[in-house]
């Protein structure tokens, strides 16, 4: 296979099969150099071609949580009453701003993430 740009699913095909074959390839020999040139341009065409959407941002929080260990009574401090996390945590009500600054300052969730749309219950409080 000549090393050229991945520009066709085909092209993309044939590079994946490539790496599959070179993946014990060492690293400094030729084969390993080949094996990494062709994970660069592999990279490069999956970050154009195959993007993944950002989290619903409830689902983002409640990831952190799980991941850090932290309750409801955590959020608290972020979000405001026991009745605001709950309704927030139940897609009853809507994160304000100043929440989404509170959550991206307070536990690291990043902004871009914490201001997508999502669903709120039709039965918001």
């Amino acid at each position: 296979m000549e090393i050229k740009p991945i520009k066709t699913r085909r092209d993309y095909a044939a590079a994946l099969k490539e790496i599959e074959r070179l993946f014990d390839a060492r690293s400094g020999a030729p084969d390993g150099d080949r094996l990494e040139v062709l994970t660069a341009l592999v990279t490069v065409y999956e970050e154009n071609h195959h993007t993944i959407p950002p989290p619903n941002p409830i689902e983002a929080i409640q990831y952190y949580m799980d991941s850090r260990g932290l309750t409801r009574r955590d959020l608290e401090k972020y979000l405001g009453s026991r009745a605001r996390v709950s309704g927030i945590l139940n897609q009853k009500r809507p994160l304000t701003m100043e929440m989404i600054r509170n959550l991206h300052k307070g536990l690291g969730i990043p902004a871009e993430v914490l201001i997508q749309p999502y669903r709120i219950s039709k039965n918001a409080a």
